[in-house]
């Protein structure tokens, strides 16, 4: 297996019985990816209804400071309602609500507002709360816009990896149940470096996600900072216009800028960052590696190769195309599958080429080299039919290797033969299998044969002249050369010696 150094890892997140959130040996976690965007889109939304409620009620007040009402009953009326999203603020003193505590304590103690004062509430303080809104509204279409599409890509390679796995598990156990038949295709050997690749891309996506949620986090400490100084603002302003109405006013507004002056500007964050941090990620938790992923069946004894590793197969153009190396890997399946390399990430790691071994035979080792014969089984059930059988040359590194792979092979093929890689007849062999310079001339002159057709000659085996079986004199295999014309070759008297008297009859074959 190819080693995992360089891979995305994911971050190590906390495991709580609140949350249900899974470990990080997972390979598909079942948390949901959105989670921590659902949070922060949800404290923007309180963010933004925080900054309407200002809104509504600087507008009451200035219509209040209009019409110089009696009644300042209807200002309190648009902060009776609790903050939506309120368990997002801090609900001791010194905070968001705290503030509004106090705004409402101070706004049931106003008497009258005057024209001049709506007025300047209307030009200068209203439009540094509708600024303040339309930033948090573009803060949240910033986030739907990066983050939200990234959550969804996560989303999708987790069911992709999801089901990979469940297919892997599937074949898994179709495999001990029939005995180790299966399909090239669903291979658990193939099936589990598919599940490698896609757990690759789903890291990647997770990380990627992390990251950015980790810089909007960093972010939103900082805009909330500027919302905490544009509210500070906001009051600071408010509080300067209605000072120069009167003492009560003022005193009444200055309280409520006091309260919010003191507000820290990192308070309501860490007081959220606390109560949520079994939900928000740490920035220095430990990304995910690829080498602590888990997943059902992995390493299941279908998944391991009986031998793997790389030779050299012969192209079929002959001597003109020469040896290309790729990896093989034989599987308990019976299959010997072949891969351009090792890598189970670059590329989803389909087999080029596929021999189902039991249906194969492998001839015997020449060195280095081995064959086997049979037919491609990857592709299609189509392809497989048309497919025709060939005899494929293997080349090992060294005639060990080549004795391993034979070996290995040889346990799980339908059969051996003893023919060996590219062996054509040699000369010698052809001179050790038939008779050769067979002086039927010499012998018919020795034995003084001078009868008609007795010194007829038949064509000889391999180019030979031979005598007939039949001459007089017996000139045939069984007879032996004169002195008068020499000796039969060594070669032809070892081999041949002196046949048979059945081999003499006229029907004979050589």
């Amino acid at each position: 297996m190819a080693t995992h150094g360089s891979l995305p890892h994911r971050t190590n997140t906390v495991s709580t019985q609140n949350t249900g959130y899974t470990s990080d040996d997972d390979a598909v976690p079942t948390n949901d990816p959105s989670s921590t965007l659902g949070l922060l889109e949800e404290r923007l939304q309180a963010w933004k209804h925080m900054t309407a409620y200002l809104e509504d009620y600087a507008k009451a007040v200035a219509k209040d400071q209009h019409s110089q009402s009696k009644d300042s009953e209807k200002i309190l009326k648009t902060l009776n309602h609790p903050l939506k999203e309120g368990h997002h603020f801090d609900q001791s003193l010194g905070g968001v609500a705290g503030l509004f505590e106090n705004l409402r304590a101070n706004t049931q103690a106003q008497s009258q507002l005057y024209a001049e004062t709506e007025k300047n509430l209307t030009g200068n303080v209203l439009p540094i709360l509708e600024r303040l809104h339309k930033e948090i509204k573009s803060k949240r279409k910033e986030l739907d816009a990066g983050a939200g599409k990234q959550s969804k890509a996560v989303d999708h390679a987790r069911n992709s990896s999801q089901k990979h796995i469940e297919m892997l598990g599937q074949h898994t156990a179709t495999f001990d149940s029939t005995g180790g038949k299966t399909t090239a295709a669903n291979d658990p050997y193939v099936l589990q470096r598919g599940v490698w690749h896609r757990l690759n891309k789903q890291l990647a996506e997770e990380n990627n996600h992390r990251s950015d949620l980790i810089n909007i986090q960093n972010n939103f400490q900082q805009f909330e900072n500027h919302v905490i100084n544009t509210v500070q603002n906001f009051f600071n302003t408010f509080n300067s216009i209605m000072a120069n109405q009167a003492d009560r006013s003022k005193a009444m507004y200055g309280d409520v800028a006091k309260t919010a002056g003191g507000i820290d500007p990192n308070f309501e964050w860490n007081g959220f960052a606390k109560r949520n941090g079994h939900v928000l990620i740490s920035p220095n938790s430990p990304a995910r590696t690829i080498d602590t992923v888990s997943f059902p069946n992995q390493g299941h004894r279908a998944t391991k190769a009986l031998i793997e590793g790389s030779l050299e197969r012969k192209s079929k153009m002959g001597a003109l195309g020469g040896h290309k190396a790729n990896y093989y890997a034989v599987t308990p399946a019976g299959y010997m599958h072949e891969y351009k390399d090792n890598d189970n990430f670059r590329s989803d790691p389909v087999p080029e080429h596929s021999l189902y071994l039991p249906d194969c035979v492998i001839g015997a080792v020449d060195g280095q080299k081995f064959t086997i014969k049979g037919k491609d089984s990857s592709g299609s059930k189509f392809t497989q039919k048309l497919s025709m059988s060939s005899e494929y040359t293997y080349l090992a590194h060294t005639p060990g290797d080549a004795q391993q792979w034979h070996s290995v092979i040889a346990s799980v093929c339908a059969g051996t033969t003893n023919s060996l890689p590219n062996s054509p007849t040699s000369p010698t062999d052809m001179q050790n299998q038939i008779p050769s310079n067979l002086n039927t001339t010499a012998a018919q002159q020795q034995s003084g044969t001078t009868g008609t057709g007795m010194q007829q000659q038949q064509p000889g085996v391999a180019g030979h002249d031979m005598a007939s079986p039949t001459s007089a004199g017996g000139a045939g295999y069984g007879s032996q050369p004169s002195s008068a014309t020499g000796a039969a070759p060594p070669a032809f008297q070892q081999q041949t010696g002196t046949l048979p008297q059945s081999a003499t009859h006229p029907d004979a074959k050589y």
